[in-house]
């Protein structure tokens, strides 16, 4: 049975992988995000193998969609594709969309940017991208889920529950890590997918054959992304081993490897990227992601692994995560406090700006979180303490899902611009990187 959840784990971590073989673009003159000091008058793109192109399959574009190209042609044997570029001024940015056939049928696409005598603008933010939608924010909510369900429970069992558990309930605490894991890893790449596809402006179909090194080489979202899914493939083969091997001792890298690899939303949102941000909101953004992944997280192993799975463990669980979940809330409360004031400085900000008003929302929803909590601090754990064991079980399911809810709410907040901290008149939009 194991060796059989072996493999099938083994493909599910390699197919994301699997599509080699297509054309590729191997150079570009300019190079892709770069910052040039004359103003180029063609532009070149090399691939791997031979592609027909279009009169129009090379566009240059200004930042106010001007397009500055004209026809593009073949050289090389096919190998190589230039357009000539005219009245392309310093100090601006401009964006390079693409599009080729290669000799196998498929069609890539591409876009990136490049500066003249200035830095390029992020891919994300090329002429023509758009900004982030729902399916974002789900993929989003998605992944914070799946973070809370890999980091939450191996607190529980590492932390709270440090003896022996019954075998149904130490073979749930695997499952459910290894299951976990391997969502990270593919959530973070539909993620990415959804991410880059904004900018590229190309079909579900056709991003299979698109070329994302700008977004996954150029951008902190992307480098966080690489980080990310080669750490939490590491993590699940770690959980892994542990299971088959029974190696218990392997979660203990496994947990702190993804605590730490957490920090790669942190420094890649808006938090590491606004003009105002420091290494101690990055910091802050950390702590209070981390501890609602372990709070939502521990309150799903209560009601799903430690209440069917070990009855004889409720009290001792129980106990032990309510002493834990006053340490969570206080960090989630004091982190998200001083990142509210860092990014809505005047009061006015929480009605005035789309930002403020989803953070109302999310607080609205926090509170009703906690209130639930409260009511199981208050009046559960005095009776388990006492010796007796009151029907808590569906209460602990119905906290767990608004405390899902709240991570959705997280989810949609992360990926809201905050309004602009300084004199000029607050602009909220919807961001694209």
């Amino acid at each position: 049975m194991k060796r059989a959840i072996l493999g099938f784990v083994v493909i599910v971590l390699v197919v994301p992988s699997s599509a080699l073989g297509h054309v590729i673009l191997e150079s570009s003159e300019p190079a892709t995000q770069s910052r040039v000091d004359v103003p180029p008058t063609e532009i070149r793109l090399r691939f791997n193998q031979p592609v027909t192109v279009s009169s129009g399959a090379i566009q240059v574009l200004a930042p106010d969609g001007t397009v500055l190209s004209g026809t593009a042609r073949t050289t090389d044997g096919g190998l190589a594709v230039l357009a000539p570029v005219s009245r392309l001024a310093r100090g601006a940015g401009y964006t390079v969309r693409w599009r080729a056939i290669g000799e196998d049928g498929h069609s890539p696409a591409g876009v990136f940017t490049f500066g003249v005598g200035v830095a390029a603008p992020p891919p994300t933010e090329a002429v023509g991208a758009s900004g982030t939608t729902w399916r974002d924010d789900l993929a989003r909510w998605a992944l914070f889920a799946a973070l809370a369900l890999l980091i939450g429970p191996l607190v529980v069992r590492l932390l709270v529950l440090r003896g022996a558990v019954p075998e149904r309930a130490e073979r749930g605490f695997h499952v459910l890590g290894v299951v976990a894991a391997i969502l990270v890893v593919d959530v973070g790449i539909v993620g990415f997918v959804l991410r880059a596809s904004n900018a590229l402006q190309l079909p579900i179909a056709d991003l299979p054959y698109a070329d994302l090194q700008p977004f996954a080489e150029k951008t902190r979202f992307g480098i966080a992304f690489l980080a990310m899914t080669l750490g939490f493939g590491i993590v699940s083969a770690l959980l892994l081993v542990a299971w088959i091997l029974d190696r218990l001792e392997l979660r203990w890298p496994a947990l702190v490897l993804s605590v730490a690899l957490v920090s790669g939303l942190s420094l890649s949102g808006h938090q590491g990227t606004e003009p105002n941000s420091t290494r101690l909101t990055e910091a802050a953004d950390w702590l209070h992601l981390v501890a609602a992944s372990v709070w939502v997280g521990g309150l799903v192993s209560l009601a799903f692994l430690v209440w069917p799975l070990a009855p004889s463990l409720r009290r001792a669980a129980f106990l032990g995560f309510a002493r834990l979940a006053t340490v969570l809330v206080g960090a989630m409360v004091l982190a998200g406090a001083y990142l509210a004031l860092v990014r809505l400085p005047e009061p006015s900000d929480l009605w005035e700006t789309v930002y403020g008003r989803f953070l109302l929302v999310k607080l609205a929803i926090v509170a009703i979180a906690l209130t639930w909590g409260a009511v199981h601090h208050l009046v559960v754990r005095p009776r388990l303490a006492a010796g007796r064991e009151p029907a808590v079980r569906r209460s602990l399911v119905g906290e767990a899902t608004v405390a899902l809810v709240v991570l959705l709410a997280a989810a949609v907040l992360t990926n809201v611009a905050p309004p602009p901290v300084d004199d000029a008149p607050a602009t909220v939009v919807r961001p694209t990187g």
